[in-house]
């Protein structure tokens, strides 16, 4: 199943079609930034572009009152169901941001920032979903789509495979980084784990090291440049234990790594190294058992 390329800056109003539809799994991460003198934009999951489609998920930030507020619908047979309303909007004015869908068999999972915001339950079927639209007082950056890994060989480019897949791990990440691209890798810490590791790597570097140590109880972050490690960042608590699973998803932002554990947003680096494109190499070394990777 070979990944949809992102959307890149495109103009608002939007529309844009989902190739392959939504399934469980699959996720749509969009960066923009919110126009400092907004009142409301929306963000909709819908079934076709024509006329007047069902709206599967409405996600709308409203700045026109005394409260910031996050609106949630569906459409369908062109009337709006109940809303659900969220408080307080994460996504603040003239700020820039990362929301995420994520496709579960119940619900959309909505991520802000890295940060869980709210699960919405499915009014109707995702399966119908084929069309993305973005208006309102909003710019985007980039509209990234990722698919779950696939578990029967032979992989496809940028995906793993099947279950306890081998250590250490090298895969291309085909196009390389860029601002809303997710990487999730999913295992088991050994029962008697020292440490392990997770590089982003380009040609002549590490871009990030990302690294559980549990002798020291510390997740070490840093970058290798030019033949050098750079300081190490230490801070940020550890998530993690030995013969426990994991879930590591690291999103790239435009100034940062965000490093969620678990669904929790544990970690941000800035980059080191700024030209996102180059970086195309991941691997995972250590004392760990993979089940997924991806990419």
């Amino acid at each position: 199943m070979a990944c949809q390329q992102p959307f890149f800056n495109p103009r608002v109003p939007f529309t844009g079609r989902i190739q392959g539809a939504l399934h469980e799994g699959k996720t749509i991460t969009v960066t923009g930034r919110v126009l400092p003198g907004s009142q409301r934009f929306h963000v909709n999951l819908q079934c076709g572009s024509r006329g007047n489609p069902d709206i599967a998920l409405h996600f709308n930030p409203r700045y026109d009152g005394s409260k910031d507020v996050v609106v949630c619908n569906t459409m369908q047979h062109s009337e709006w169901g109940p809303e659900e309303r969220e408080y307080p909007a994460s996504m603040t004015r003239g700020a820039n941001f990362t929301l995420m869908f994520l496709v579960n068999r119940d619900s959309y999972s909505l991520i802000v920032n890295g940060s869980h915001f709210m699960e919405y339950l499915h009014r109707l079927s995702f399966s119908r979903v084929d069309t993305i639209s973005v208006d309102g007082g909003v710019e985007i950056q980039s509209i990234a789509f990722a698919n779950p890994a696939v578990t029967s060989p032979p992989p496809q480019p940028g995906y793993l495979v099947h279950p306890h897949s081998v250590v250490p791990y090298k895969n291309i990440m085909v196009g390389g980084l860029y601002p809303g691209r997710n990487i999730i890798v999913q295992g088991v810490v050994n029962h008697n784990a020292d440490k392990f590791c997770v590089n982003l790597r380009f040609n002549s570097g590490v871009a990030l090291h990302f690294n559980p140590r549990f002798n020291e109880n510390i997740v070490v972050r840093n970058s290798l440049l030019k033949g050098q490690w750079g300081p190490e960042e230490r801070n940020g608590g550890m998530p993690f234990y030995r013969g426990q699973p994991f879930t590591v998803t690291i999103m790239c932002d435009t100034k940062c790594y965000r490093v969620m554990v678990n669904g929790i947003q544990m970690f941000s680096y800035n980059h080191r190294h700024f030209l996102l494109q180059q970086i195309d190499i991941l691997e995972v070394e250590g004392d760990v058992s993979l089940s997924s990777v991806l990419v």
